[in-house]
């Protein structure tokens, strides 16, 4: 670590040790939520993390550390003032779901082996790149990626700078349920799982996304057979 680095570490406040994590010098997905919210709130719930991380080394038990993240983050970003609108732009269905074709659609990143979006032109961009890049992702279009609903899970990738991709990584239906959709046609809750579903990296202009992308898109879930749509919001 240079002189400057260590000068600018020793005179950080916790406002903005905690701000850091939100792509800051010490960028965590998983933590960015921590510049929510007040600084005490943010104080408690690290030393809350510290306590039960010192009973997990006795009890081997993470289910309260685990419990603690996961309601800090619900606290974070849903609730009243967190992204809930009044207009809804649903339409009812004049067919019950066991009849409709449904397709995915999520903004998880998600794409097949083989078929890389290649954001900016570029190749073989890894997470660590996008999450460096993420105020260039959230001025561009938005690519689509269409996924065939038949594509194995191990040639199903992802690859986004907007979350942590760590638990899509190891099962793909926590942001992309394309087998929890094949198994609801299978019993006979959808009628049928539209094919191929469709992903896209959120973190994106979204002035473009609602004014024209939206609109050309809808039609290519149209082609697909879908009647109704499953979205899966990151």
């Amino acid at each position: 670590m240079s002189e400057e680095s260590l000068h600018e570490l020793t005179n950080e406040s916790f406002d903005d040790y905690r701000q850091s994590f939100s792509y800051g010098s010490r960028t965590d997905l998983l933590f960015k939520f921590l510049k929510n919210g007040s600084i005490e709130e943010a104080d408690q719930l690290i030393r809350q993390i510290f306590d039960q991380a010192g009973d997990l080394i006795d009890t081997g038990d993470p289910s309260e550390l685990i419990q603690t993240i996961t309601e800090a983050q619900k606290s974070a970003y849903a609730g009243a003032g967190h992204f809930q609108y009044d207009d809804k732009p649903f339409t009812k269905s004049a067919k019950p779901v066991s009849e409709l074709n449904v397709g995915l659609l999520t903004t998880t990143g998600h794409f097949t082996e083989g078929d890389d979006p290649e954001p900016f032109g570029m190749k073989g961009l890894t997470q660590d790149d996008v999450v460096k890049m993420t105020s260039e992702f959230g001025k561009a279009d938005p690519i689509l990626s269409r996924i065939p609903i038949d594509t194995p899970a191990e040639k199903t990738l992802v690859r986004h700078g907007g979350y942590d991709i760590r638990a899509v990584e190891r099962d793909r239906n926590v942001g992309l349920p394309i087998d929890r959709m094949r198994e609801l046609e299978a019993d006979g809750v959808i009628g049928k799982f539209a094919d191929p579903a469709f992903s896209f990296v959120g973190l994106a202009s979204q002035l473009k996304l609602r004014s024209r992308l939206c609109f050309e898109w809808a039609q290519r879930l149209k082609q697909s057979g879908a009647e109704a749509i499953v979205l899966v919001p990151i």
